[in-house]
């Protein structure tokens, strides 16, 4: 084969890895869904509607999964202090999976008015997948616990999945059941691969197919390089 020919050779099959990766990536669908809510409060039923959203990371064996509430819920007829409401949320596991992931996340860092939808800081929680597969994430029942009072949020919409993930897990099999534990406000390491829909994946696997390309492309001007100094000295 020819010194061009072998360089022709060497740019395609670079391209050919950079398109295989991204052919391979996992399927990750994220949509933000709108929850109703029918809570059970200290003063009466009340009742709020919100978009969820919720995200997941690869997070070492497993997955950190963050729920996000776009508008308020419920509400306090006094004012919450600094620190003074706490929540916590279920999400439902389907799919591949089943049972429950618990959210948590820290108490509410300025104070709350009366009578003003309460705002829920982002909760989230680590998912370790005991089977491999297709699994869905919906939103489940919200708790605030506040001045010595627990209320409970349970949507009643039937609401459908906000976060799909092909998972895998770590021994390659298992029940199914699901593991979870609140980790509060912990920091996201950045570690993980984003797995929050199809273009965060593709992003992410498509930076890996161009380092993919340049690698076969840095070969190909090394090559290059030999032959001239190969033809100069003859």
């Amino acid at each position: 084969m020819s010194y061009r020919n072998r360089t022709a050779a060497l740019a395609s099959a670079a391209a050919l890895a950079g398109s295989a990766v991204l052919m391979a990536a996992p399927v990750a669908r994220a949509e933000v869904v709108d929850v109703n809510y029918q809570c059970k409060t200290p003063i009466g039923d009340k009742s709020a509607v919100s978009p969820i959203d919720i995200k997941g990371v690869e997070d070492g064996d497993g997955y950190k999964i963050t729920m996000s509430w776009q508008k308020g819920v419920s509400s306090s007829p006094v004012e919450l202090g600094k620190g003074a409401m706490t929540p916590s949320a279920t999400i439902a596991l389907g799919g591949a999976d089943n049972g429950t992931l618990t959210v948590t996340g820290p108490a509410n860092d300025a104070a709350l008015p009366a009578n003003t939808p309460i705002k829920i800081n982002d909760l989230s929680g680590t998912y370790l997948p005991k089977k491999s597969g297709e699994v869905t994430f919906t939103a489940g029942v919200l708790t605030i616990k506040a001045l010595g009072t627990t209320t409970t949020c349970t949507p009643t919409n039937d609401p459908g999945p906000s976060l799909t993930l092909d998972v895998e897990a770590a021994s390659g099999g298992g029940t199914g059941s699901a593991q979870g534990g609140g980790s509060g406000s912990g920091s996201d390491t950045g570690a993980g691969l984003p797995r929050t829909g199809p273009e965060d994946s593709a992003i992410a696997l498509g930076t890996l197919g161009g380092t993919v390309l340049l690698a076969g492309a840095a070969g190909a001007l090394w090559l290059t390089r030999r032959h001239q100094s190969t033809r100069a000295r003859h």
